[in-house]
């Protein structure tokens, strides 16, 4: 093993992935296997998660999917059982899953509000609540990791729900990194820039992008692969070993920006 591989090789460890269905997750699921971890992908459409773990072992990597309805405390327990049945433990948790919204501030309903806290904070609330409680009993740490967004440290227009959302899974990462750090286990907020995924496409309307590129020094949008490398980072308990409590940024410069 060179170094490098010994810096952040992910052999032996078990990452599940909630969201891993979707474009940035599942991007962050395949680096997480090609690093050595078995990946459980997490999600509810079940064809989009079996071509994920067959993308995935095709590539080399070990993985499988297990539903579940993260935003049920019953449903969780039950995925953290069937994956220590199978694997042993979980080392890592990517909290993914989030839904956003464009709806003008005055027309917001309150269903809506409620959905979108529901699936972004709720859920990420639960599931660091059950696999939290498993890595701190364990005593052999662990590392979660929750997707934040820019939105989450400034709020952005035409998003109002889902940037309170973040802001609040921001802060919650922070207290529990606080909790947990002297039972070694980490908890750490990845923040994306402007990613087009699915649940942003309403969102970028030709005059948002234009606004975006004039606020991204990089001046273009981040791929989904450029998220890995931070993944890589935060999951890996030698090069990552010191680093608990932080919003990691990979954002194209968008929060370097003033005027």
């Amino acid at each position: 093993m060179n170094y490098l591989e010994e810096l952040f090789s992910l052999s032996g460890k078990t990452a599940v992935v909630i969201g891993g269905t979707g474009e940035l997750c599942g991007a962050m699921a395949t680096g997480l296997a090609k690093a050595g971890a078995e990946v459980v992908v997490v999600g509810r459409n079940k064809d989009k998660a079996q071509q994920k773990t067959n993308e995935i072992e095709e590539a080399g990597g070990s993985a499988y999917f297990v539903p579940c309805d993260v935003g049920k405390t019953e449903s969780l327990q039950d995925l953290l059982d069937q994956v220590v049945e199978r694997s042993g433990k979980v080392d890592i948790l990517v909290n993914g899953a989030g839904i956003n919204s464009p709806t003008p501030f005055f027309d917001i309903p309150a269903d809506e509000f409620q959905r979108i806290f529901e699936v972004n904070l709720k859920a990420v609330f639960l599931a660091c609540q059950t696999f939290g409680k498993h890595m701190v009993e364990r005593g052999e740490g662990g590392s979660i990791i929750n997707i934040g967004s820019i939105s989450g440290l400034n709020p952005l227009s035409r998003v109002f729900t889902y940037s309170a959302t973040k802001g609040a899974v921001h802060n919650l990462s922070k207290n529990l990194a606080r909790e947990w750090a002297t039972q070694k286990v980490r908890v750490n907020v990845l923040v994306p820039g402007f990613f087009p995924a699915e649940q942003n496409k309403r969102v970028l309307t030709p005059d948002r992008v234009e606004s975006i590129m004039r606020h991204t020094p990089i001046d273009r949008f981040g791929n989904k692969d450029e998220l890995i490398g931070a993944t890589l980072l935060l999951a890996s308990e030698k090069a990552g070993s010191f680093i608990t409590g932080h919003e990691l940024i990979v954002d194209g410069g968008y929060s370097a920006m003033t005027i």
